[in-house]
């Protein structure tokens, strides 16, 4: 028997925040480019934020505009922080922008007709890897674990917006963390959830008891009743267990973009790759290629091939074609690995062009990718199993 643990954080944590900051500019400069445009923006942005103060720093190439103070703005408040007796407040926190234009160096290789004029395709935008996963533990193809701490925090969101509707306003606040505990039998099947650590800030006049009978009764217990047929006896559960938790969001800890990438893969049940995903356009393979992956270790489980895959991609800055495809199936293949990784090779272009042009990667609104991770929502492209035949 062993014990694997994942972790979710909620939209007001201030590193997750960070996140959709950057992917909130990111829509904002795809939405506003010159439709003759379309394609040639580049976007790699990042945020910082601390207490009463958003800073957003960067390269971008655009023909378009966009006030980039209001976008922070309006992604802050819309997570929750609208008076600063929360810590935080988008309406009036100070923010400095520092985005300059992108380096020409990297352009050269990425551009089409640039560096590599033989081929003509968009060069990689960065060298690396990158990791997919998939397995059968969850309808969603993702790691039980992982599953149950989102649901976890997407769920306090829910409730924290229910009572900002009430009269008295909301008790629980916007930064929260889940961490779920679950044991696996020897043959690596998820059997029970053992542990459940769930910490929430909550306004000064709730007492510890009542913020966590509060959390139980309406966060815990009805996300678990997804999940009856894990449980066996009561989970241990550790609810605030610091005790006092009103000083949150950016004003108890700093937030950077990217530093999240455990809770938007997969929860460290898989590997994954050094970069990060927010703030970046697609030519940027730490982002497109990491989907490109989950979309290829997804269909290869959807259309029975494995119970459980990786997909490892890897890239030169500047060369269209990746420089590694592997994959592995931890003996659950139904054919052989050989077979599977040589049909991927023929059914993909996984230059980045081809990643963008399979995924639709230029259509797609990034800022929901930042709030719950970027794999598992069925209503992300790369979680689309309807072409998995095509591997068979």
């Amino acid at each position: 028997m062993r014990i694997y643990t994942s972790e979710s954080v909620s939209v007001g944590h201030p590193d997750k925040l960070a996140d959709q900051i950057s992917d909130a500019l990111l829509d904002a400069f795809f939405e506003n480019e010159a439709p003759e445009y379309k394609g040639q923006t580049r976007v790699a942005v990042e945020t910082l934020l601390t207490r009463g103060v958003a800073v957003v720093a960067g390269e971008v190439r655009t023909e378009g505009y966009v006030d980039v103070a209001k976008v922070v703005r309006e992604t802050i408040s819309s997570a929750g922080y609208t008076d600063t007796d929360y810590g935080f407040d988008g309406r009036t926190c100070g923010v400095l922008v520092a985005i300059q234009e992108q380096s020409a160096d990297i352009a050269q290789g990425v551009d089409k007709n640039a560096a590599h004029k033989s081929d003509k395709k968009v060069g990689a935008g960065d060298q690396g890897m990158m990791f997919g996963y998939a397995t059968r533990e969850t309808p969603e193809l993702m790691p039980l674990p992982l599953s149950i701490a989102h649901a976890l925090v997407r769920k306090s969101v829910e409730v924290r917006e229910e009572q900002a509707k009430s009269g008295t306003g909301p008790l629980l606040l916007p930064d929260a963390k889940s961490q779920v505990s679950v044991e696996y039998d020897d043959k690596g099947k998820p059997v029970r959830i053992n542990t459940i650590v769930l910490s929430h800030q909550h306004v000064d006049a709730l007492k510890l008891e009542a913020v966590q009978a509060m959390v139980n009764a309406e966060v815990i217990k009805p996300v678990l009743a997804n999940y009856t047929e894990y449980i066996q006896g009561e989970p241990l559960l550790h609810i605030n267990p610091t005790g006092k938790f009103v000083i949150g969001g950016p004003q108890g800890d700093t937030g950077v973009t990217g530093r999240k990438i455990i809770v938007d893969t997969y929860g460290g049940m898989a590997p994954h790759g050094g970069g990060a995903f927010s703030g970046k356009d697609p030519t940027k393979v730490d982002r497109s290629a990491a989907y490109v992956a989950r979309y290829i270790a997804k269909n290869v489980v959807a259309a029975g091939l494995a119970d459980r895959c990786v997909i490892q991609l890897a890239y030169a800055i500047g060369v269209a074609e990746p420089v590694a495809v592997n994959v592995d199936t931890f003996g659950t293949e139904t054919i052989d690995p050989s077979e599977i990784s040589k049909r991927i090779r023929e059914a993909y272009d996984l230059t980045p062009e081809g990643i963008i042009n399979l995924l639709g990667l230029l259509n797609v609104k990034y800022l929901p990718t930042a709030k719950n991770g970027h794999f598992g929502n069925s209503a992300f492209p790369w979680e689309d199993t309807s072409n998995s035949s095509k591997l068979l």
